[in-house]
């Protein structure tokens, strides 16, 4: 991806702290980091946001008794031993 210079105001306090925990000569990777961190992070609030109420609970009787339920018996299914197939 290429890089572009852009100047971004901060606090002095910021700037010192974010030095000292990193190091001034990391402070550029530091910020990227911190920044693409964010975005994802609004992206993925943003998708949660347009999901909402997609779900139904009519679309998906299997849980009427709670997704525990439903999991216990998934479990109790697969232990069941399978039926042989007569060889050929």
């Amino acid at each position: 991806m290429p890089l572009k210079r852009t100047h971004v105001v901060f606090p002095s306090e910021l700037i010192l702290e974010i030095d000292a925990l990193v190091g001034k000569r990391a402070r550029s990777a530091f910020l990227l980091q911190a920044a693409e961190a964010e975005v994802l992070r609004l992206k993925q609030m943003s998708a949660l946001k347009t999901a909402a109420g997609a779900w139904k609970d009519k679309d998906h009787p299997e849980f009427a008794q709670g997704t525990a339920a439903w999991v216990r018996k998934l479990r109790r299914e697969s232990d069941r031993p399978l039926k042989k197939s007569p060889r050929r």
